[in-house]
Parts: C-alpha cells; sequence; structure tokens
C-alpha cells in the first residue's frame, strides 16, 4: 500500500463523510471501528437489518469509460434498497475499495459517489477500507464492496400479510441499475459497439455514459409509506429479474398478477432486446425492465399510497394485483407480447 496516497485519500474524503453525518454516528473516520447509537437515532425497541452487495461487472463498464463517479451510488443503493424493503430504515454504511494501484482521483470519484448514495438514503458514512493489489488488479481496475445496517422498530418489519386483492404498484427504475451486465457486455461486443460510440436508445450521449446511469435509491419514499400504514410488501428487482424477486415476498397462496406493458420501459431495454435478440421471458428474468421497485400495497390504500408516492416525486404506476392461488407464491405476467419490449 502506498501509505501517503492512502492518507491523502483518507484526508480527501473526511468532508465527504462528515457530508453524510447524521443522528446516532458517534466519533469519526479513523478509528479501528466505528460506533452507532440506535437510541439516539430515535428508535425505541430496534431490530438490525443489514445487507451487503457489491455492482458486479458495471465497474468493467465504469473502469473502460473512465467514468467512476456514479458506481458509488450503485453500490449503496443495492444495500440500501434491500434494507427498506424490509421496513427497515437505513442507519450507516461503509466499503471496501480494492485496487492494482491508488489514484486519488479515481479513487475521490468513487467515493463521492458512494457519499451521494448515501444522502439519497439518509445513511452515514462512517468508515471502510482501501487495499491496494498490485498483482491482484491491473493498475487502473478496481472492485468494491458496500455493507449497510438498518434498524426497525420490533413489530414494524416487513413483509406484512399480502392477501388477493392487494394492488400491485411499480416504481420506475433509471435503467439496468446494477444487473444484467456481463449480457449488456457481451451484446455491446457482438454488435462490435464500444463504450465510446453513441448511444442509440440515449440521444447526445455515449453508450458508457448512458449504461452507467446510476441505481435509483427508494429509500425515503418507501419509509413514509410503510409509516403510514400504507405498505404490505415490497420488492427490489434486482438479478432475477420480476419473476426472481416479487415471489420472495409474497406467502404461499398467492398469485402476482402483473399486466405487460402497464409500466414505461426505458428504452436501452428495447435497445438490448433487439440488438442481442433476446427473447421477452430472458429480458424479465435477466434485467428489472423498468421497475425498481414492486410494492403491494392495500386495496383500500391505493390511491393514497399512489398520492403519497407522487408528491415524493415518484411516478409510481399500477401495474397488477393479487389473486389467491394453491401452492407456493407465483408471478403472472398476462398480455405478453413474444417480442418485449418494443422501441
Amino acid at each position: 500500500m502506498d501509505i501517503e496516497a492512502g492518507d491523502a485519500l483518507v484526508e480527501a474524503i473526511k468532508p465527504l463523510a462528515r457530508a453524510t453525518n447524521r443522528s446516532g454516528v458517534m466519533g469519526g473516520l479513523g478509528g479501528f471501528g466505528a460506533l452507532f447509537d440506535p437510541k439516539a437515532a430515535g428508535f425505541t425497541d430496534p431490530v438490525l437489518v443489514s445487507s451487503t452487495d457489491g455492482v458486479g461487472t458495471k465497474l468493467r463498464v465504469a473502469i473502460e469509460a473512465g467514468i467512476h463517479d456514479t458506481v458509488g451510488i450503485d453500490l449503496v443503493a443495492m444495500c440500501v434498497n434491500d434494507l427498506v424493503v424490509q421496513g427497515a430504515e437505513p442507519l450507516f454504511f461503509l466499503d471496501y475499495f480494492a485496487t492494482g494501484k491508488l489514484q486519488l482521483d479515481q479513487a475521490r470519484a468513487v467515493i463521492a459517489g458512494i457519499a451521494e448514495g448515501c444522502r439519497q438514503a439518509g445513511c452515514a458514512l462512517v468508515g471502510g477500507e482501501t487495499a491496494e493489489m498490485p498483482g491482484m488488479y491491473a493498475a487502473d481496475d478496481y472492485d468494491l464492496a458496500g455493507f449497510s445496517v438498518g434498524a426497525a422498530e420490533r413489530g414494524q418489519l416487513l413483509p406484512r400479510p399480502v392477501t388477493a386483492g392487494d394492488v400491485l404498484i411499480g416504481l420506475g427504475s433509471s435503467g439496468v441499475h446494477s444487473n444484467g451486465f456481463s449480457l449488456v457486455r457481451r451484446i455491446l461486443a457482438a454488435r462490435d459497439l464500444t463504450l465510446a460510440d453513441a448511444a442509440p436508445f440515449a440521444p447526445g450521449k455515449k453508450l458508457g455514459e448512458a449504461l452507467l446511469a446510476p441505481t435509483r435509491i427508494y429509500v425515503k419514499p418507501l419509509l413514509a409509506l410503510h409509516r403510514a400504514g400504507l405498505l404490505h410488501a415490497a420488492a427490489h428487482i434486482t438479478g432475477g429479474g420480476l419473476p426472481g424477486n416479487l415471489p420472495r415476498v409474497l406467502p404461499a397462496g398467492v398469485t402476482a398478477v402483473l399486466e405487460a406493458e402497464s409500466w414505461p420501459v426505458p428504452p436501452v431495454f428495447a435497445f438490448l432486446a433487439e440488438a442481442g435478440n433476446v427473447s421477452a421471458d430472458e429480458m424479465l428474468r435477466v434485467f428489472n425492465c423498468g421497475l425498481g421497485m414492486v410494492l403491494a400495497v392495500p386495496e383500500a390504500g391505493a390511491e393514497a399510497a399512489t398520492r403519497m408516492l407522487t408528491e415524493a416525486g415518484e411516478a409510481p404506476f399500477r401495474i397488477g394485483h393479487i389473486e389467491a392461488s394453491s401452492g407456493p407464491a407465483g408471478i403472472r405476467i398476462q398480455n405478453l407480447p413474444q417480442a418485449w419490449p418494443r422501441a
């Protein structure tokens, strides 16, 4: 490890970390561990919820495009979105940054993105680890991992019972988010496209910039909805898409029925489906296809939930409902065209 570069990085990121400070944080960067007091954060009888994740091969796109200030947002999003669907408020976040050769500007840009993600989620960046590992990574390469802890009052965890008649509301994604990039990169290679080429689906942008649109963070509107008693369950749509994630928050004996084309699909997905000759079923298994979150809300509260989400700056879509069935929880997407999404 280049000690001087490491020290310079710590000094450079201290203001970024301070900007994410919140109630409950004890101390600052530089200790052997980070301290947090849930009572000072306003919790009486908290249950802690933790999550860890990475960014996957989207990092390859960031490295090759030379754009490093958004993947940190992805890193935070992948963790905190998993916390909020369990009813937990994200409290703090730690990161692990490993590289072949520590480059101050590159590392600071990555960590600035992490700090921005923490700001959006309302959690504190309380620490992390930087590792310089020549021989493990090429000089310009790096890897990221993140870890977050949240809390919910005992008895306030999600999911709550989801029953027949509940309404399904979708919240839009910004694009591919952080899953499916191995297939994305394979499609680009098969079409002889580079990240410096113009993005066919995003006028005025290069492919690298367009594909690096950061994962959306849904923490604040979902917490507000949950605390208003209007949320039965929420599913973060990541790897596995709708079929792999929505049933995870449903009990046995119900099926989520979604109406295809009831939500807008970002143009990147039509591009990928056509350029890669990817079937509709495979698109749904690999990508979020325009839905970053799916919420189950009580039918009687659907209008109020929609209004609250809209006032919070979301664009909610009524995409289906829950119906009774037999056997394990399932999902059915009705009226799905064979070639989907379409431009």
